[in-house]
């Protein structure tokens, strides 16, 4: 009876079974390890999807108020720095320019004529002045002639009354020695002495008294002279105060300049304003208008985004935030173009955001009485600068992805 050999199954397949159970448990704790390299990547690295992109933006007003008589840039257009945006019809303020400069001019001309005026004022204080120096001499002068006349009438007297002692002497002498010639006491030839002595003291006594009244003539008219020349000094004094009084300045014109100034810088201004350039290179956007729009000041016509600096907002939650500094890198994707990435660098986090149970009731906090049992983390915006944006690509509001380096 042959002897059969059985082989147990166990026997040969535990070998392939134990082999099975290694690769099952290394592919287990390959996948941990994958999982616990990947998690630290994510902790270390953090990475987000809720991210925008963003970019400076003005809104283009004019600053002053007209028809836009040109409307050369299209919305969503993309312009130059120093192009031009829009212009406003610029004849009114063309004409306020002449307006003032021509009131400039006319002070400038009023201020020539002035100094004109006032160099005949002061000339005719000057000859006031000289005549006032002049009557001033003319009354010390008369004076002067007064006490000649004087003195001369007073020689005049004392000739008058010398002349008339000798005429009374031989008036007397004659009529003494006249009854005498009948008598024969005295010659005819004394007699006729004595009558020509009478003639000559006569003649004496005739030139003394008109020598006297032509004394006192000149002194009567020297008293008026110097009567007329005190009049004539008052007169010249009043005409040095009239001249002086009359000289106007000025002051009053030239303070007037800086306004006029003004005047005209303001209106030059208004005139330049009246074409608006771009500030920056940028894109048109919101144009929703036409040439012949009425443009006031202050009211935004249309936006510029400025195309020199992008940013994207990345909003991290507050566990990631401790892996996140400044300066740091940051790899950035855009949702439209996720194979082209963009590098960036971490220029702020955000230190604040409205809490959700911020609310206020009478003065106090209003705290919401019941709790989730899950509890969101709070998310903190990232503010992070691209360095090498394509502006053809990116676009206010655009969904990014960033990851810190």
């Amino acid at each position: 009876m042959e002897q059969v050999t059985t082989v147990e199954p166990h026997a040969t397949s535990s070998p392939k079974a134990g082999l099975g159970r290694l690769i099952g448990i290394g592919v287990v704790v390959a996948a941990v390890a994958m999982l616990a390299i990947v998690a630290l990547q994510v902790d270390l690295h953090p990475r987000t999807d809720d991210a925008s992109v963003r970019a400076n933006f003005i809104e283009i007003a004019p600053e002053v108020s007209g028809r836009l008589t040109e409307l050369p840039v299209k919305d969503n257009a993309y312009v130059k720095q120093g192009g031009t945006l829009f212009i406003i019809d610029p004849r009114p303020y063309e004409y306020a320019l002449q307006q003032a400069l021509s009131d400039q001019e006319a002070l400038e001309q009023q201020i020539v004529d002035a100094k004109r005026h006032i160099a005949a004022q002061s000339s005719a204080a000057e000859a006031a002045r000289a005549g006032l120096h002049s009557s001033e001499t003319g009354v010390q002068t008369a004076g002067s002639q007064i006490d000649v006349s004087a003195a001369a009438v007073t020689r005049a007297q004392a000739a008058v009354a010398a002349a008339e002692a000798q005429l009374k002497l031989a008036t007397n002498n004659l009529h003494r020695i006249e009854p005498l010639l009948k008598k024969q006491y005295v010659t005819v030839e004394q007699i006729d002495q004595a009558n020509t002595t009478v003639r000559v003291a006569q003649g004496n006594y005739d030139e003394a008294q008109a020598g006297l009244s032509q004394a006192q003539a000149a002194q009567q008219q020297a008293n008026f002279r110097k009567v007329e020349a005190a009049s004539l000094a008052v007169e010249q004094q009043a005409r040095l105060g009239q001249a002086i009084h009359t000289i106007d300045t000025v002051d009053t014109l030239e303070s007037q300049r800086p306004a006029k100034a003004a005047k005209v810088d303001a209106a030059r201004l208004d005139l330049e304003r009246t074409k608006v350039v771009a500030p920056f290179d940028a894109y048109v956007t919101n144009l929703n208008l036409s040439v012949g729009a009425y443009a006031r000041p202050g009211i935004p016509l249309f936006t510029l985004i400025d195309t020199r600096t992008w940013y994207v907002i990345a909003n991290y939650r507050e566990s990631k935030l401790k892996n996140i500094h400044l300066h740091d890198h940051v790899d950035l994707y855009l949702m439209g173009h996720p194979d082209r990435r963009f590098n960036g660098t971490v220029e702020s986090i955000g230190y604040g955001v409205f809490p959700e149970d911020g609310a206020v009731a009478q003065g106090l906090p209003n705290i919401d009485r019941t709790l989730n049992w899950v509890h969101l983390s709070t998310r903190f915006p990232v503010r992070i600068r691209v360095q090498d944006p394509d502006p053809e690509l990116f676009r206010i509001g655009a969904t990014a992805v960033t990851v810190v380096r």
